[in-house]
Order: structure tokens, then sequence, then C-alpha cells
């Protein structure tokens, strides 16, 4: 018989919503807790998504033994804080990206994980949807040569609010670590660590990131071009390049995959499975545990620090320096 387990939610926000959301169809995980840092959200979260209880304090959540996987949707600035907490009352974590603000954190978090022998995985969701995994699928397949270059983007317009977490520097407000991080992520998959870093960042009246390019060179040859911005909308493409051909991908959307080679175009489909793909993540997460591990095979903690490593790298690069964390 499957087991299931008892989620909590940990910040009670826009991100914590779409996850709620996809997690009430799994069969296996029990809608059990919402934590906010005021007992009215947490009632308002609980009540809307059909959470069993409701607590005013993180604390008083984690300390609840029958709360078995916490999913930390909290701004980046408190990802340490919050994980050690849930990690130190043996509670099993899935937190957001960026997984935390700087390699420094990432190790006391993998540390923790590894003292208190329960798991911890960074919440990319990407990786698990099945339109990352067909296009993994169709590098290692098709005859498309050496992968060469990378092109990723994600822009949106935000508006300007000094004290938002997306210019708010002691939130942690950068586009580099809230929605840059997809592209980077990307690279890093696909291209494995770079060896040269160069930067074009853009700031706000706060001092904050809010505009970046960033150009990554690696020993090979290959190169990735990757563009973040809260100040500009642009299509969020993957743009692959091969030596015979290119992929050519929309992150998020249900849409086909664009391949082209030499003789030929071609649209490739794939089942996206329900809603976004949020529910994709969870479900590998409970099956970790079913299988008593503390970490994940598909999306390992030396990869989280490996992604962080660059992440420092293209912030010491570009001079985004956050005060109370670096």
């Amino acid at each position: 018989m499957t087991k299931k387990y008892n989620w909590a939610i940990l910040g009670c926000g826009k991100i914590a919503k779409k996850f709620a959301l996809e997690l009430k169809g799994l069969p296996n995980a029990n809608l059990y807790a919402a934590a906010s840092r005021s007992i009215e959200n947490a009632n308002s979260f609980a009540s809307e998504f059909g959470f069993e209880k409701a607590f005013g304090s993180y604390e008083e959540m984690a300390e609840d033994p029958n709360v078995d996987i916490v999913y930390i949707a909290t701004p980046h600035s408190h990802h340490l804080k919050h994980t050690l907490l849930c990690l130190n009352n043996k509670k099993a974590v899935l937190c957001e990206k960026a997984f935390a603000m700087n390699f420094k954190e990432v190790q006391q978090m993998i540390k923790t994980s590894k003292d208190t022998n329960t798991f911890l995985m960074e919440a990319f969701w990407v990786l698990f949807r099945p339109k990352f995994k067909k296009v993994l699928e169709l590098i290692k397949n098709e005859d498309l040569g050496k992968l060469k270059m990378v092109k990723s983007d994600f822009n949106f317009l935000g508006e300007y609010n000094p004290e938002n977490r997306l210019f708010n520097i002691d939130l942690g407000a950068s586009s580099l670590l809230d929605v840059g991080i997809y592209p980077v992520f990307t690279s890093l998959m696909l291209l494995g660590k770079p060896n040269q870093v160069k930067t074009i960042p853009q700031f706000s009246p706060t001092g904050s990131e809010e505009s970046i390019t960033v150009f990554l060179g690696h020993e090979n040859g290959s190169t990735a071009i990757l563009n973040s911005s809260f100040k500009s909308e642009y299509k969020n493409d993957v743009e692959l390049s091969f030596e015979k051909g290119y992929i050519k991908y929309d992150r998020f959307s249900n849409e086909p995959i664009l391949m082209q080679t030499t003789t030929k175009n071609t649209l490739i489909s794939f089942d996206p499975g329900p809603n976004l793909g949020y529910q994709f993540e969870a479900q590998h997460v409970m099956e970790c545990l079913d299988k008593h591990l503390i970490e994940s095979p598909i999306l390992p903690l030396s990869l989280s620090a490996d992604l962080m490593k660059i992440l420092d790298t293209i912030r010491q690069e570009a001079g985004i320096v956050f005060p109370n964390h670096d």
C-alpha cells in the first residue's frame, strides 16, 4: 500500500498557491498544514486549498510531529533559516529556488541534511516537466552533433516598488536569483560548469540588480548567452544550437518543440500532463522518501551546490552585493 504523506506549506504567497493547487491532485499527498507569519493568512490559505491545520508560526508548524514534508515558499533571503528549522525538526524539505543566497548558505543546508539524515531538495520543478525530459531525449537520440551554444531568457516587466521583493535588497532582490536562475540552470544541465564568465548588469534605484546579460564560456568551446530582467517583456524561449541543427522551445508552455536540421523542420509534441507541472517534483520527493533517500538522484544536492557556485561567480563579476548575506 502506498504511503500517504502529510505536507505543510511554509510561506503562503503566490508560488505556494500554485504549488498547493497541484499538490491536491496527488493521491499520496495529504494537505495537512499551512504556516504563515500571521494566523489570519494561514487560516485563509488553509481554507482556500483545504489544508487541515493552520499555524501563525513557522516554529509551531515545524514542531508538529504529524508533518512529514515541508514546502518552503518564502523569499530566498530566508531559505537558510527556514530550511534549517525544518531539517532540525526532522522534516523532509522541498525548498524553492534560489536554494539560498550564496554557496556558503547552501553548504550549511546540505551539512544539516546529512547530519540529521533528513531529505532535502531544491524545488527546480522544470527539471521534472515532460517538456524538458523530451528535450533531453532529443539531445541524446537525434544526430545533431555537438551542442555549441545555449541561448536562454527570462524577462518580465515588474512594477517598481522599493519594498517589494523584486527591488528590496534585504529580501535578496535580483533578477538573476529570481528568474535568471532558470537560464543558468539550463546552461549548467546542458553544457556543464563554465570556465569563463562575463556580465552586463543594470541596477535599480535601490541598488538591486534588475537586469543582467550573462556570457558563459566552456573549455570545449561551447558558449551560453543568458538574459534576465524585471524591466522588460520578452519571449522566454530556449534556443540550442548544434553542429547540425537547432532545437527551440518555450520553457513553460505546452507548445510543441521545434527541431530544425539541414534537411527538415519538425514540430515535436509531448504529453504535458495536467496543470503546470509542480506535481511532478512533489511526486518525486515522495518517491524518494518511499526509498528512504535523503537526496534526489535526479536533482542531487551537488547539482544545487554547483548551480549556486556559478551564481556566486556571476554576482561577483557583476558587482551584485547583498549586505546582509555576503
